[in-house]
Order: C-alpha cells, then sequence, then structure tokens
C-alpha cells in the first residue's frame, strides 16, 4: 500500500467516531498471538497472549466498574513494566476511562501535584511504589485517592490487584468487534493523559486521544521498519512518551511481539537480553547506546537500531557499525506529537546518514526550520525554530493542553499555520534536520526532558536557599547533566555538606533521576532588568569553567 493510502487507512481506523480501544489494541488479534514477553533479570521470561491480555483486561475493567471508575475517570498507574501494567492499562481503556502515566523514578511530590492536577480518581502502584502515594503532612488524609497495589501485599485499605481480578466473574465476550465489558470511545476519545515539562511553571498535560496511535503505528511501519519476523525491544520507561507510545500502544495496535524488561538496564544484561531472545530491532534513547558501549559487545548483530529522546552523537554512529553491524539512526519528536521526523528505516525511505542530522519529515508529518523572528521558512542552513506545518501534517493530533489555554496559544503561530516546537536548528538543501538547541531551558538527559521550574522550585523550598536556578551542562554518558547555581540566605555558608543535603533534597521531593550533579553556590543569579532569570548567561558561564577544568587537567598531565 503507498504512504498516502496507508497514512488514511490508519486515519481511519483509530480516528472512527465508534472506534474502541480495546477492540484495536488488543481483541482484534489472534488470541493464541504472543504480544509481549516480560523479562527478568536473571533471564527468565513470561510470555503473554492477546488471550489472556483480553481475559484479565476485561475482568479488571469489571471491577474498575465496582470501584465507581466510569468513562472519562483519571485513573493513574505507577508501575514499572511488567504483564500487570498491560492488563491495566488495556483494562482502563476497555472502561472508556484515562491513564495517567507517572514514571516510577518521581518522588511523592511530584506524584501528588500529578495526581491532584488529573484529579485521578484511582491509583494503581507497584508494591515497592506505595510509599511515595503517603501523603505529606500539609495533605489531607482523606484527599487520596483509592489504591489498588499490585506485585505485592497490599494492607489497611487498599486493595490488591490481583484478587480485584480473581474476584471477577469470567467475562463472556460478544462478538470480535463488540465485547459487553469494551466502551468505544472513539477517535477522539482519550486514552492517556501524560505530563511534560517547561520552564517557567507547572508541568503541563497533554490528552492523548485514540486517534493519535495512528501516528504511532505510522512511525512504527515507516520509522522503525518493524515487521512480523522481527523480535522488537523498546527500552524506553512507559512513564515517558517514547516508552508509551512506541514500547506498549504501537506494538499493541500492530499486533506485535515485544520485549519488556522487568529490571533496570544494564550493560551485561541488555547485551544478554539481545543474545537470549534473539532481538533483532531495537530502540532506545542515546544513553541506552553508550551503557552498551560501556560493556564488553557480545557481537549480536541487530537488523535495525533506532535513537530518540536527545541528539544522537558521531561517536555512537560509528561504534555501532561495527558492534552493532548496522548504524543507529536518528529520529526526533514531542510529547506532544510522538516521532515526526527522522532518519527512517522503511525501503524507499533510507537516505544515506549525514553526521549530526536527527533526518528528514517521516511520511504523514512536515517539518520545517522557520525564521528566528518571522513565520516563514529559513534559509537553508540558516538557524532557526524547528516548527510542524500543521495543513501539510496528516498524523498531528495535538490541540492542547489540558486546561492550560495560555501555554497552548504559544505553541501555534497567531494564523494557526505552524505549531513551534521549542526547539532551534537549521535545515540543509537536501531537507535534513539539525538539533541545535531548546529554545526554553528544558534540559534533556538521557532522553528525559526535565523542566529547570521543578527542580528549582525544591531547592528553593531549602530554608537556607534565596534562589536557585538550573541549567544542563555536557556529559559522556547522559548527553546532559543538571547542574544548579545556588544563592543562599545571608549568613549562610555554602559546604560540601550543604550541596550534599540540597541533592538529596530533590531526590526526595522531585525525582531521583533529576538531582543535579553539580551545585554552585554564588553571591547572585544573572537576570533581565524584569527580574528574569538569564539561564544562558549561567551556561556561558559553566561553559568557560568546563575549559578551564579541561586546561588545569591537561596541564597536569
Amino acid at each position: 500500500m503507498a504512504e498516502p493510502e496507508r497514512i488514511q487507512d490508519l486515519l481511519d481506523t483509530f480516528g472512527a467516531s465508534d472506534a474502541s480501544a480495546a477492540f484495536l489494541l488488543c481483541d482484534r488479534h489472534p488470541a493464541s498471538s504472543i504480544a509481549f514477553t516480560v523479562v527478568q533479570p536473571d533471564l527468565g521470561h513470561t510470555d503473554i497472549t492477546y488471550g489472556e491480555l483480553r481475559e484479565k483486561s476485561a475482568r479488571f475493567a469489571v471491577a474498575l466498574a465496582g470501584l465507581g471508575v466510569g468513562p472519562g475517570d483519571r485513573v493513574a498507574t505507577l508501575m514499572s513494566k511488567s504483564a500487570d501494567l498491560v492488563v491495566a492499562l488495556l483494562g482502563i481503556w476497555r472502561r472508556g476511562a484515562i491513564d495517567v502515566p507517572l514514571f516510577t523514578a518521581f518522588a511523592g511530590d511530584a506524584i501528588a501535584f500529578r495526581l491532584a492536577s488529573s484529579g485521578a480518581k484511582l491509583v494503581i502502584a507497584d508494591a515497592d511504589q506505595r510509599r511515595k502515594l503517603v501523603p505529606s503532612g500539609d495533605v489531607p488524609m482523606d484527599a487520596s485517592p483509592l489504591v489498588v497495589v499490585a506485585r505485592g501485599e497490599a494492607f489497611g485499605y487498599d486493595l490488591a490487584f490481583d484478587e480485584l481480578l480473581a474476584g471477577q466473574t469470567p467475562v463472556v465476550a460478544g462478538t470480535e468487534a463488540h465485547d459487553p465489558t469494551a466502551t468505544a470511545v472513539g477517535g477522539d476519545g482519550v486514552l492517556a493523559q501524560l505530563f511534560t515539562s517547561g520552564t517557567t511553571g507547572e508541568p503541563k498535560a497533554v490528552p492523548i486521544p485514540l486517534r493519535a496511535v495512528a501516528s504511532f503505528v505510522g512511525y512504527l511501519e515507516f520509522g522503525l521498519d518493524v515487521r512480523p519476523s522481527d523480535v522488537y525491544w523498546n527500552a524506553a520507561d512507559p512513564g515517558w512518551a517514547y516508552g508509551l507510545y512506541f514500547a506498549l500502544l504501537a506494538p499493541l495496535a500492530t499486533g506485535t511481539r515485544s520485549i519488556l524488561l522487568d529490571a533496570g538496564f544494564s550493560s551485561e544484561l541488555a547485551w544478554a537480553v539481545m543474545e537470549r531472545f534473539g532481538v533483532t530491532n531495537f530502540a532506545a534513547a542515546p544513553t541506552a547506546y553508550r551503557v552498551l558501549r560501556a560493556g564488553a559487545p557480545v557481537g549480536h548483530q541487530l537488523r535495525r537500531a533506532s535513537s530518540a529522546g536527545e541528539p544522537l552523537t558521531p561517536d555512537v554512529i560509528d561504534w555501532s557499525r561495527g558492534a552493532l553491524g548496522v548504524e543507529v539512526h536518528d529520529h526526533y519528536g514531542q510529547t506532544e506529537h510522538g516521532m515526526v521526523a527522522g532518519n527512517a528505516w522503511a525501503e524507499g525511505l533510507q537516505q544515506p546518514l549525514r553526521a549530526g542530522s536527527m533526518g528528514t519529515s517521516l511520511p504523514g508529518w512536515h517539518v520545517e526550520v522557520l525564521d528566528p523572528l518571522e513565520d516563514v521558512r529559513a534559509a537553508d542552513g540558516e538557524p532557526g525554530r524547528v516548527a510542524i506545518d500543521v495543513a501539510a501534517s496528516p498524523f498531528l493530533w495535538f490541540t492542547g493542553y489540558v486546561g492550560a489555554p495560555e501555554k497552548t496559544a504559544t505553541r501555534f503561530t497567531a494564523d494557526g499555520r505552524w505549531y513551534v516546537t521549542g526547539d532551534a536548528g537549521r535545515r540543509d538543501g537536501g531537507g535534513f534536520i539539525y538539533f541545535s538547541s531548546r529554545d526554553d531551558d528544558v534540559i534533556i538527559m538521557a532522553g528525559y526532558r526535565i523542566g529547570p521550574f521543578d527542580v528549582e522550585s525544591v531547592l528553593a523550598a531549602h530554608p537556607d536557599v534565596d534562589e536557585a536556578a538550573v541549567i544542563g551542562a555536557p556529559d559522556e554518558l547522559r548527553g546532559e547533566v543538571l547542574e544548579a547555581f545556588v544563592v543562599l540566605r545571608e549568613g549562610v555558608a555554602g559546604s560540601d555538606a550543604m550541596a550534599a543535603g540540597l541533592q538529596q533534597l530533590v531526590k526526595e521531593k522531585f525525582a531521583a533521576h533529576a538531582y543535579p550533579r553539580r551545585i554552585h553556590f554564588v553571591e547572585r543569579l544573572p537576570k533581565t532588568p524584569s527580574g528574569k532569570v538569564q539561564r544562558f548567561v549561567l551556561r556561558r558561564q559553566r561553559a568557560a569553567m568546563g575549559a578551564s577544568e579541561k586546561n588545569e587537567k591537561e596541564a597536569g598531565k
């Protein structure tokens, strides 16, 4: 099928007014087909079929109804990659409810904000995450939503996920297209509400409709070239867009068997998983490839290797030719869209890689670089704003943030013609786009986008901190790491102990992965006349410090 015909077919399927997520993501696939292979740290594994997913998710949908969860209600998931997560998600969508994904590295306060903002009626949490849901002293206990505990003991008022499933009468399905437990939400029905961070305010909520899955499938086919014969592994966490969209939703939509690793990512384990299960198509952030490179390669050859989440450096591509037998292809996208540009893998779309380029527009999208000041196409080679042509992008599904029209307005040009990504870049004469930076100070660390505001808010809450600013600094493994510039209150001296305490505070109040690796105590922060912190000045200062440290190191050799 030609690309335009395939794009329209996907839009018609997932955008239909009577579209059912349960049917499209599960029930239409052969019951005996394997949906996921869940792998444990010791390489023990469990295959879960679409038939099992259908039966268990139907039970869970009935249980949700019994708990008062109806279509349109929010249900949060604080879960790692497991069969229970997939069952829970399909049960939520079968009920017509909306998932609120919570990243398991988040600390209690970050989770509490997302729960309160979304109005989640219920939380499904792994047992080892349950403690993060205990309210802090200033939050009334009765403000907490009901909690269902998976993969461990449930205590007190909590409910046990396994017991909820076991307590439901087996559901007798109707026809293949009409399961009595499934609510057809239609293409505009929302599947998930995923939060993304900015720079100067609270995280923004992105509503993901069922029709968005059309674009996710398009990327799986055109960008990643996932085929029925592939063993597909997307290593991204489902608490973030790349994992939710392309490790869970797209494989479910296409009936593609894929791998979920229920363990932390390490070089030794990742190589072992690839070899043991014969992975042929692998996708991950550049950090994952750098972790692989740090270990001893086993000579496993891939058919396809793809990268997203942060710019891919040429050294990873050079390494991959020998270690993986294929060049890693860089791709580009956002929470608000999925993947919109890339060095596509599908036959007929492949082009020779150009050093430093994230590729060209993927089918169904038209990505351009606009002039820095005017909403017109920038000249080839000139820096500008990376933007998406709304009218020329049939896969575009984002229309606005939940309850934040003022933030939505900043993303679209006044005439509605362009969606402005917030990324800066340039385009060459062949249409290849090159990322240069974020223009809104978001930090990209190991594929995760982190808004400085979140971390700065935690630091500023310390009684000895007057104000703080956070920037990204280059890091060989993670691409960027966070560093903080902190102004202490009068009479308070900075020290290693103070820095360690502030780092721990961020781990406890925001996220374990997003603490500042270095803290610089300064007398004042650079600001505009209106009082806005000039993070670009701090980045320059940090670059100068890095150059000085490098010179000192070389002089000491």
